[in-house]
């Protein structure tokens, strides 16, 4: 069964005509307004280009440096609209209808979310990476492809996976260990996840070369974490795509926290600011505003299916769960860094929008709480109906021919696994 969001996909007109001004509105991460200037300020929108409209955006002037990270936003925390003459035209046409759809598809994807966690505790899943607080980036961006765009993901993009209209739980069976990724990469062009970090955006640079070479007009979007953004996979994604002007999307999301070690250990600059070393556009968004990274993303794959090269897009969000179910985020975090973001939540943001602006009702709230409900219970029935993985399995594909250590290993496990007998018996 697949589950689609009633915010439909479709190709976009481009809304480099409504975009421009010499004077931007941004916010930063804590929702405080101000006015900055991008690099577009001497020259009118028709003559300023996507790309240096892209190089001037994150940029700020005087004190206003001092105040937070600059990023594009369209919605604040509390839920209020704000204008920003660069990006507003990619959702100038949105619909109440589109906008619930979004709220439905966050709303969804953290109840799925959740049920995996659960599934974990209770033993039925071996481990899950939560998107707990990144479901705005991973909507928005997604709702910004087109069918015939070709998606990379990790191993944490479920709400991209929701969105491309893989059903969630096709994304169980490799963490229960069943399976290897569960659906057809090719029936959504959505990849399988991928494990080993960075490595996607190889996959993915090759591919939109391959794109560019047949002369599609589709795009290719790799999404990956602030962590891998430190892999030598990632630099060498840039290098050739920028090279070879592939029709690309980095879309990194910034989750502050690389497993334990937060981001300012790892760059010295803004990652966004790092695709200028390579000769292409970085723009950061507020990854916890689902319509901001809709549109940034729509301008972003806009530019790379008309043969203007890639794009690194930075979703500045948070991730307010563990790292994956193995790991213990109050070893290294406080609850103060938490609930300070928990007061930016994403679906909360999208609700008070949606009820200050009389777009949505508490019956359109309660029926969404009726279909999280039933979300809930097929995700638990059809986990439990899995198999149980196969404990050897991993054994079998280690080396083609056979290996004495592997061998031996295996043996060893079977012993341990028998030392259960009598327990299991009684």
């Amino acid at each position: 069964m697949t589950v689609e969001s009633t915010a439909p996909r479709k190709p976009r007109r481009s809304a480099g005509s409504k975009a421009g001004s010499t004077g931007a509105e941004a916010t930063d991460a804590t929702g405080t307004q101000r006015t900055t200037r991008t690099t577009a300020k001497k020259t009118t929108a028709k003559k300023a280009t996507p790309a240096k409209r892209a190089a001037g955006a994150g940029k700020a002037t005087g004190a206003a440096q001092t105040a937070g990270p600059e990023l594009v936003q369209l919605l604040t925390p509390e839920g209020e609209r704000v204008k920003n003459a660069e990006y507003d035209g990619y959702v100038a046409d949105i619909t109440p209808e589109e906008l619930r759809g979004l709220y439905r598809d966050m709303v969804l994807t953290r109840r799925f979310d959740a049920e995996a966690t659960s599934l974990q505790r209770q033993g039925e899943l071996g481990l899950w990476a939560s998107l707990l607080g990144q479901e705005a980036a991973q909507i928005g961006s997604g709702r910004a492809t087109r069918e015939d765009d070709y998606v990379f993901p990790t191993y944490r993009e479920h709400g991209v996976a929701w969105c491309r209209g893989v059903d969630p739980t096709n994304l169980l069976g490799m963490f229960r260990g069943v399976n290897n990724g569960g659906w057809d990469p090719n029936g959504n062009n959505f990849h399988l996840y991928t494990i080993v970090i960075g490595s996607q955006t190889l996959h993915a640079t090759g591919y939109a070369m391959g794109v560019a070479k047949d002369g599609a007009d589709s795009a290719v979007i790799a999404y990956f974490g602030d962590g891998a953004s430190s892999q030598g996979d990632v630099a060498e994604s840039f290098t050739f795509s920028a090279v070879y002007n592939a029709p690309v999307v980095f879309f990194c999301q910034n989750n502050q926290w690389a497993i334990s070690e937060p981001t300012e250990k790892q760059t010295r600059v803004p990652l966004y600011q790092r695709a200028q070393g390579y000769g292409f556009p970085g723009v950061r968004v507020d990854g916890n505003d689902v319509l901001a990274c809709l549109a940034v993303t729509k301008w972003a794959l806009e530019r790379a299916r008309n043969g203007e090269g890639p794009t690194l897009v930075e979703a500045y969000t948070y991730r307010m769960g563990a790292h994956t179910t193995s790991d213990d985020p109050t070893r290294y975090r406080g609850d103060e860094e938490r609930q300070s973001w928990e007061a930016k939540d994403p679906i909360l943001r999208l609700r008070r929008h949606l009820e200050s602006s009389n777009h949505a009702d508490e019956g359109f709230f309660a029926e969404l709480e009726a279909e999280s409900e039933a979300l809930g219970r097929r995700v638990r029935e059809a986990v439990r109906a899995m198999p149980d993985p196969d404990h050897f399995a991993i054994f079998e594909n280690v080396y083609a021919d056979g290996h004495a250590l592997v061998d031996e290993e295996r043996a060893q496990f079977a012993a341990y696994q028998a030392s259960f007998a009598d327990v299991e018996g009684v």
